[in-house]
């Protein structure tokens, strides 16, 4: 798997999105751990046009500010995803089975830091995340003190063992955070979203913008998007990525959104 990330504003998406974080007020790392930092929480995902996305700030208001970290609004990600050699956690999740999770590492390119991410479902239907340190050097790998800790997480949250994970996925996007300190209520905002595989495959997503609202139950975007008509989608950027890097796994959770959205087509399985 690559190990940098390249990153430009050519895409509509990138510019609307710079513009959009640019004149708003800022906020710090640690004010958002303090405010808003949501490590249990509910999840809910958009796709949208540059367009929409503009037209949504201006009716999130002042109350929203940027993340910026080291006087960065706009960041590189790279996301690692981790399954078994028969994908049964993209089996799980497209089955939308109640005990299913995610074991990625995450860096945070333009910082250079790395965690092991590990994310649940509560009973109560939100998103938990856990995470740990994890050397930069070692991204593209879990060593025995993050393969333990997996295995702690789910033995602790499901009661289950876990099989030998391997890299299965990287994701590389820019992201911009707006925080509402006061209602505890975050918006990441993904653009330029590229997934390539283990084999090397590449393959990128269309000019929109991913939108994932995080609150404790509904926040403000939830309900201006849903004013106009625009529904959360159930999807993950591993399930996407996966489904568009092997065409020929079934993946009917995300057809019509694959088909609509990534020109997408179901090939014969192998």
């Amino acid at each position: 798997m690559s190990t940098k990330t390249e990153t430009t504003q050519r895409s509509t998406a990138g510019r609307v999105l710079a513009g959009v974080v640019r004149d708003r007020s800022a906020i710090s790392l640690r004010e958002v751990d303090a405010t808003a930092a949501l490590q249990r929480r509910v999840d809910r995902t958009y796709l949208v046009t540059a367009g929409q996305l503009h037209r949504l700030a201006a009716e999130m208001g002042p109350r929203f500010r940027a993340l910026e970290i080291d006087r960065e609004r706009v960041m590189r990600y790279d996301s690692v995803y981790f399954d078994t050699d028969d994908l049964d956690l993209f089996r799980a999740h497209r089955q939308g089975r109640r005990r299913r999770f995610k074991v990625r590492v995450r860096t945070y390119v333009d910082s250079g830091t790395s965690f092991v991410e590990v994310k649940t479902k509560s009973g109560r239907g939100e998103t938990v995340k856990h995470r740990i340190p994890h050397p930069p050097e070692w991204r593209a790998a879990l060593d025995d003190r993050a393969t333990a800790f997996v295995h702690q997480v789910i033995r602790e949250q499901y009661d289950l063992a876990v099989q030998p994970l391997v890299p299965a996925l990287e994701s590389r996007y820019r992201r911009a955070t707006l925080v509402d300190p006061v209602a505890g209520e975050r918006l990441t905002c993904d653009v330029d979203l590229q997934w390539s595989g283990a084999d090397g495959r590449q393959v990128s997503g269309p000019d929109l913008v991913l939108l994932e609202s995080k609150t404790t139950d509904r926040g403000r975007v939830d309900d201006v998007l849903a004013s106009w008509g625009i529904r959360p989608l159930s999807m993950s950027k591993y399930a996407l990525g996966t489904a568009l890097l092997r065409p020929h796994l079934a993946a009917n959770k995300w057809s019509r959104l694959l088909r609509r959205e990534f020109d997408w087509e179901r090939a014969e399985p192998v």
